[in-house]
Order: structure tokens, then sequence, then C-alpha cells
């Protein structure tokens, strides 16, 4: 009669520990996931305040007369940073939701959301203002100073951030063995 207790609570104490063990990996994030979520997803925003920036905006404006599969109808600026302000709003919330334990980790995660709130309200204004004005065909020195106060205004801060993310993000990506080809 003493047997049947004892086989109960040896159950429930392995049913435990496997709860326990599930509940504990689910909470922390793999090296891999903190990496793709914080850093590798910033790539979308690796061109701010640069021309290179400017000029792909610009670009969705083209149409080509030989071409009818060119012809825009207007709004294909505008829409192409709406869409890239959702995507980086997205990889925002993500971010903010990584479960974070180590310092290394929470450094990260820091950057990543300075980085993020840099970038998002000029996206909204600056750059929404440039796309309108790329897609009606604007004078082009309203869009030339547009981009010369952006990159004035908030280039180096970013560059800053950018920086000091890309190195954390190096040093994590070695120190847990993620291969990362850096573009180097």
């Amino acid at each position: 009669m003493n047997k049947l207790p004892l086989v109960i609570s040896k159950k429930v104490s392995f049913y435990f520990c496997i709860f326990s063990l599930i509940l504990l990996s689910s909470c922390t994030e793999t090296p891999e996931k903190i990496f793709d979520t914080a850093i590798l997803n910033t790539n979308v925003i690796n061109d701010f305040a640069s021309p290179d920036l400017a000029r792909h905006i610009n670009d969705e404006t083209k149409e080509f007369p030989d071409i009818p599969s060119s012809k825009k109808k207007g709004d294909e600026a505008a829409t192409t940073i709406k869409n890239k302000v959702l995507y980086m709003e997205q990889s925002l919330e993500k971010v903010k939701k990584l479960s974070t334990s180590g310092e290394q980790e929470k450094e990260i995660k820091d950057l990543s959301i300075r980085l993020y709130e840099l970038v998002i309200p000029v996206y909204k204004n600056e750059y929404m203002n440039y796309a309108k004005l790329c897609d009606e065909k604007g004078n082009q020195e309203a869009k030339d100073a547009i981009i010369k106060d952006i990159e004035q205004k908030y280039g180096m801060r970013f560059q800053e951030n950018y920086n000091a993310l890309m190195e954390k993000g190096k040093a994590y990506a070695s120190d847990h063995n993620i291969q990362v080809n850096w573009g180097q």
C-alpha cells in the first residue's frame, strides 16, 4: 500500500520537472533569435540619411516611355515609405518583446530599440514628405533640401548608434558562434 503514493509522487515529480524545463526554455530567447531580431532586421535601415536611400525612393517614381508596365499611379514612393514604416514598427515591437537575460543581450536590445525609435519618426515625417515630392515630380531643390536636412539632423547620431549596434552584434555573433557575412 505504501508503494502507490511513492509511484504517484515520482510521476508528479517527473511531470513537474518536464513542465519546468519547458517553461524555463520558453522564457529565454536563443542567441540566433536575439541576433536575427535585434541586429539582422536593422539591415532595412542601413542606408538611412544617405544619398542611396534618397535615390531609391526617387527611383520608385521613374517611368520608361517604351515600357508600358512602368507607368506609375503617382503614389509609389509614398507607398514604399509606408510599407517600410510598417515593417520597422513590427520589427521594433519584436525587439521590445525579446526576453533577454545577459548584459550583452540587454545592451543589444536597448541599442536596437534606440535605433528604431530614432529613424521611424524621420521616415514618417521627413522621408514621407520627400516621397510625396518625388511622386508629384516636385522641385529638385526642395527634395535636395529635405535630404540635406535629414543628413545634418540625424546622420551622425544614426551612424553612431548603428555602428555601436553592429560592433555589439559582431562580438555577440562571435561569442555564440553565429555565422554572419558582414559584407566585407
